[in-house]
């Protein structure tokens, strides 16, 4: 069952999570049937899509119950509550009325893409000419039945000044902060912008300076398209990935907005990952690499250092502005591609073989991957994921510039020239041991999955412009919104994910297939008539793809996940020979389709005006009564008899087509039965499982009430003293036992000579050697004392451990 909660509407961001309706009386409709999606503004939008040559994206979502669609023509934004499978699993319903936004400002621009951060607080509202942010639950007023928000224009002085050309070419939401933006320009340099501190200066500046132009030597062509932020694996997510025209990617990191939040398990991981691998490596490089990242680790979340009683109730941590001193990042790449030979499973690196240039990128975490996406202007797409991790990496002696407060000296903003490496680095196998590439500076290679062709219809001068989505259901699925429509991309295999859960499958191609066709055959020169695209789910996994036309038409529709990812299965048990199976695949018709399309339609002669008035008994109306009956025999009465002439031949043909479905009944009938019968014993059999399952409890919760179970573990000095304990029940103790019994026997001895000695020395005393004697006698003394002490030590010793075995004994 599924659960709405209509409540009111309110414009404060705690409200607002919990509540999805309007406060007035609302109705809800289909969503593709709402009053905002219509063709009132079919004008104004086509004229701008024919005007427009880049692709546009009008649609967001929150990821929960609201929808919001840009209206170019009235400068507005609609916020639609919906409501995901209800009453029926593939039905989205929206509430009529829905709220209207506008800004507090006049948008100066054509808006092409708009987008929401991950809490639903602010909306990006980006195109050619500027970026605006609209603050959708800060202080707003009524009027004219809608909502004023709070709209501010972000880096004006940077992009839109008229001294200056410089043009946005990516603008993005970081996935870990709220008010932080990334945004790529044409001046090859990535900034991030806190919203909360600065909206015009910038609070991280990243000038991209790439060394090894790929394939192509042309200064123009290293121009930088798109990027796209990390995901939630490892170092990922403090990574940047950077696409440049001629398709190369590159890497920055590690890029940490200042006050960003993370989970303090993935933080904790990736810390004791470096302590590990990286400081107890035998080679200086990596154990260089591996300690400044520690360092910038601990300085950006200083709860690393604290103790440990003290991190057992973190759950995440923020992010404090750091900056090395004496190091700038490097920008890691360009990244190789390697690909698999078929005959001797070697690897080797490949070459480009796309049209065009570079126009998007997309990044995909799917469980253990980390995979790639790059557009082509050609209708391309490949396809690669990352063969190892993402570390960080800095460029010695290229200090950065800081901002700092000149109070309490904290870091405002930084700003560093990133370069690549000059050196040619060697190409990371994927057979390399982990000493010899882990935390050596060593770019990540990509292992090429695919390229598809997407095959789209007209070829334009300039390219396609392909824009890309990932399901946010099931990450395997890639939709691309281009000319021709969309199309879904759902990616088969994966290497790392695959290997990780033990599958031994073959390489698997990716599976194309059309979701929405828009082309236009007469129009050969317009864009693609979509301009708003979004994927919803909900959490009963269900899934649909919404799209928005150039005339605000609204189309939904559900997208199937369970069966896509399962394995083609052709069954051939069916057909002993190959005759049976022609037999049944070219299956004769029942009756012609020229019996069916009905008999042809012969037009009346033409009759002059002269004679539509003559008598049905004259010469001339016998002409053409004659006429007309011959007219209606050939039409009409030949195919009457060419319908029951074709019934009486097929008449055995459907008796045997209608016996064979009643003998094909017949057997599922049977088999229904059977299926009935072993129900019983299957149900039975489930009964003993239950009541063996129970059992197997009991007997468990009498075991953890044995006193054995409880028992406290020793402590460090108890565990030294049993290895101790266990080495000297070997060879030592026996080694020890005797060296008592030969030092016993030593001491007799001397006891016997020393005081034979005395006697003798007695009787034959001579005079002037009295102190010859007292000195050997106070020799001996001292020795047989030594002796002594050393007899009643091991003594002790040899009990202390008789006592301990003993006591380990009864122990076991």
């Amino acid at each position: 069952m599924r659960f709405n909660l209509d409540l009111e509407d309110s414009d404060t961001p705690e409200s607002s999570r919990r509540t999805s309706t309007p406060k007035e009386n609302v109705q809800w409709i289909p969503l593709q049937k709402h009053s905002v999606f219509t063709s009132a503004g079919a004008a104004f939008e086509g004229t701008a899509a024919a005007d427009f040559p880049a692709p546009r994206n009008l649609l967001a979502w929150d990821g929960a119950s609201r929808l919001y669609y840009w209206e170019s023509s009235k400068q507005c934004l609609h916020r639609v509550s919906i409501r995901l499978g209800g009453p029926e699993p593939t039905n989205v319903l929206a509430a009529s009325p829905s709220k209207v936004l506008v800004a507090d400002v006049k948008i100066p621009f054509v808006v092409n893409k708009i987008s929401i951060n991950r809490n639903g607080s602010a909306l990006l509202l980006a195109g050619t000419d500027g970026i605006c942010v609209m603050y959708l639950y800060g202080r707003s007023s009524s009027r004219d039945n809608s909502i004023t928000c709070r709209t501010v224009s972000i880096g004006s002085r940077i992009y839109f000044d008229e001294s200056n050309v410089i043009r946005t070419l990516q603008v993005s939401w970081h996935p870990y902060s709220e008010t932080h933006l990334g945004v790529l320009s044409s001046d090859s340099v990535f900034r991030i912008f806190n919203l909360s501190a600065d909206v015009l200066q910038p609070e991280q500046e990243y000038f991209l300076q790439p060394l090894q132009p790929g394939r192509s030597r042309n200064a123009s062509s290293m121009c930088p398209v798109d990027f796209s932020f990390g995901g939630d694996h490892l170092w990922d997510r403090f990574a940047v990935f950077v696409l440049f025209s001629d398709g190369s990617i590159y890497i920055l990191c590690p890029i940490v907005p200042f006050g960003s939040v993370y989970k303090w398990d993935s933080v904790l991981e990736i810390y004791n990952d470096a302590n590990t691998l990286g400081l107890e490596s035998a080679n200086p490089i990596a154990v260089s690499n591996s300690s400044r990242a520690v360092s910038w680790l601990e300085a950006t979340f200083p709860e690393l250092s604290s103790e440990a009683g003290d991190r057992e109730n973190i759950s995440a941590v923020k992010a404090e502005a750091h900056a090395l001193f004496d190091a700038s990042l490097c920008l890691q790449g360009p990244l190789q591609r390697i690909q698999r030979h078929r005959a001797n499973e070697d690897f080797a690196v490949s070459t480009g073989v796309s049209e065009g240039r570079a126009i998007g990128f997309l990044y995909n975490l799917v469980s253990k991957d980390s995979v790639l996406v790059t557009a082509w202007t050609g209708g391309q797409l490949q396809i690669d994921a990352l063969a190892d991790e993402i570390q960080p990496l800095w460029t010695i002696g290229s200090a950065p510039r800081l901002r700092v407060n000149p109070q309490d000296h904290q870091v405002l903003g930084l700003a560093m020239i990133c370069g690549s490496i000059p050196h040619h680095l060697p190409v990371v196998k994927l057979d390399q041991p982990l000493d010899q590439t882990v935390w050596l500076g060593h770019p990540p290679p990509l292992l090429r999955l695919a390229i598809v062709d997407l095959s789209l219809p007209q070829k334009r001068e300039s390219g396609y412009h392909i824009l890309m989505f990932a399901d946010p259901l099931m990450p395997e699925r890639i939709y691309c919104l281009h000319e021709g429509g969309v199309d879904s991309i759902v990616l088969h295999f994966l290497p790392f994910t695959n290997q990780s859960s033990g599958k031994d499958e073959t390489v698997r191609a990716p599976s194309v297939h059309p979701v929405l066709s828009t082309c236009q055959v007469d129009n050969t020169t317009s864009v693609s008539p979509l301009c708003g695209f979004v994927a919803l789910s909900d959490s009963f996994g269900y899934s649909w793809v919404v799209g928005t036309t150039s005339t605000q038409e609204c189309i939904v529709l559900e997208m199937k996940t369970w069966d896509l990812l399962l394995p083609l299965q052709v069954a051939t048990d069916h057909y002993t020979n190959g005759e049976e199976r022609k037999e049944t695949n070219n299956a004769p018709n029942i009756i012609s389709k020229d019996l069916l399309a009905g008999p042809k339609v012969v037009p009346v002669p033409q009759v002059s005006p002269n004679l539509r008035s003559v008598a049905a008994d004259s010469i001339e109306g016998r002409s053409m009564l004659h006429q007309y009956f011959k007219l209606f025999h050939e039409n009409y009465v030949e195919y009457a008899h060419k319908v029951y002439f074709e019934l009486e031949h097929h008449g055995p043909q459907m008796k045997r087509i209608i016996d064979d479905q009643q003998a094909r009944l017949s057997e599922a009938q049977e088999k229904l039965v059977r299926v009935r019968n072993k129900q019983t014993g299957l149900d039975d059999r489930l009964k003993h499982a239950i009541h063996q399952h129970h059992i197997l409890e009991q007997r468990l919760n009498q075991l953890r009430n044995l006193p054995g179970v409880h028992k406290k573990p020793l402590s460090r000095a108890e565990r030294k003293f049993s290895s101790e304990l266990d080495q000297l029940t070997g060879v030592e103790l026996d080694a020890l036992h005797s060296s008592i019994e030969t030092l016993r026997a030593r001491q007799r001895r001397y006891t016997t000579q020393s005081s034979k000695d005395i006697i003798s020395n007695q009787r034959r005393k001579i005079p002037g050697r009295s102190h010859v004697l007292d000195a050997q006698m106070s020799q001996l003394k001292s020795s047989l004392a030594k002796l002594s002490l050393i007899n009643s030590e091991n003594a002790k010793k040899v009990k202390a451990v008789e006592s301990s075995l003993k006591a380990q004994g009864s122990g076991k």
